[in-house]
């Protein structure tokens, strides 16, 4: 007996150790979304020294919490005190009523779109086998854009419009890096336009997009290409400074290196200055993913383009009782969305560098 319990505890111990490598391996990938805290529960879990476990879970998830009720219980003492031409500033309950609300309206106008293609299509089948095959239309539907709808809207034009401010930060910010010359005649213009506000920008993009963009394609609206617009050029810099940074400081003796191998310019680039300079170029583009969201809804609300700004706009205009919780609805959801937004670009900065600081 004794001899089988020698034999299964070191047995045991080794698919510990194993169940603890791979849960070391996915707090990896959970951290950098915020999901540290899962870690310590799966490491109780496997049975991994408690009091050790306790102690980072209580640091990872009890005391932020705690932070988070103390802010919730605050809102709702202090917030039917403060009376506004509305009413009372709305409570956690109420402002979670109008999120259940939003998706109500939601799914009742996924239902609405439903209900009307099903009609087009079997009236369309009619005609088609009562031989009028050349009377079937084909309409899209046109009913109102919901909460969800302008979520996604907000998006995909920041999405654009950061992709639009990467394709030309990254090559300006590593020319900078690479050419003192360069660098001097950018760098009046960065410390230029770097602090003009979107408002400003706005109405300049407005009327240079009115005249030049002719297309009608509603996959890239004209709103849309006026706000990605907008966002790319309030949020571009940080991406310039920092890539010129990184490519700035990468160690001489690599480059000595790629002049006494005659590497070519682009070689140079991809071998040597791209992976030494990745971790600041990341930090750029996720302090230039921050500025653009935040520009973003100040576009929308201002050019009463379709997205969240628009939305909160609007409720602010329609003035009913409900309409101050739906834009405390709107701001908790622009603040979760940017969250989300960082964590994605910290967890790609995780993987692609092998650093994520510098």
């Amino acid at each position: 007996m004794t001899i089988a319990t020698d034999i299964l505890d070191p047995e045991i111990a080794a698919r510990r150790e194993r169940r603890i490598a791979r849960i070391n391996r996915a707090g990896k990938v959970l951290a950098p979304f915020g999901l540290g805290f899962v870690v310590p529960l799966l490491k109780l879990a496997a049975g991994d020294t408690p009091s050790e476990q306790w102690a980072d879970l209580k640091q990872m998830l009890l005391v932020p919490l705690i932070g988070i009720l103390a802010f919730l219980a605050a809102w709702a003492y202090l917030a039917p005190k403060v009376q506004t031409s509305l009413g009372a500033i709305p409570g956690p309950a109420a402002v979670f009523q109008q999120a259940e609300a939003l998706m109500d309206d939601h799914f009742a106008e996924r239902q609405k779109a439903e209900a009307f293609y099903a009609r087009q299509d079997a009236r369309n089948q009619m005609l088609i086998a009562e031989g009028y095959a050349d009377r079937v239309k084909v309409r899209p539907y046109t009913g109102k854009p919901t909460y969800f709808d302008q979520i996604w809207t907000s998006l995909m034009t920041v999405a654009l419009g950061f992709f639009i401010g990467t394709l030309i930060a990254v090559p300006v910010g590593i020319a900078c890096g690479l050419s003192k010359t360069f660098e001097g005649a950018i760098n009046p213009l960065i410390q230029l336009f770097k602090p003009v506000s979107p408002l400003a920008w706005l109405p300049i993009v407005t009327m240079v997009v009115a005249a030049l963009y002719e297309s009608q394609n509603d996959l890239l609206p004209k709103s849309m290409v006026i706000s990605a617009i907008t966002v790319t050029l309030c949020s571009i810099w940080p991406t310039i400074i920092n890539t010129a940074l990184g490519v700035a400081s990468i160690d001489r003796d690599l480059v000595n290196v790629g002049k006494v191998l005659q590497l070519s310019t682009w070689t140079t680039i991809r071998k040597l200055v791209l992976p030494s300079s990745l971790p600041l170029i990341f930090t750029g583009m996720r302090l230039s993913l921050g500025v653009g969201w935040m520009v973003l809804i100040a576009a929308e609300m201002l050019a009463q383009n379709p997205g969240l700004g628009k939305f909160v706009w609007d409720e602010f205009q329609n003035g009913s009782s409900d309409s101050l919780a739906r834009i405390m609805v709107a701001v908790i959801t622009i603040g979760l969305i940017g969250f989300f937004l960082d964590r994605v670009m910290f967890a790609l900065q995780t993987a692609f560098t092998y650093s994520a600081n510098r």
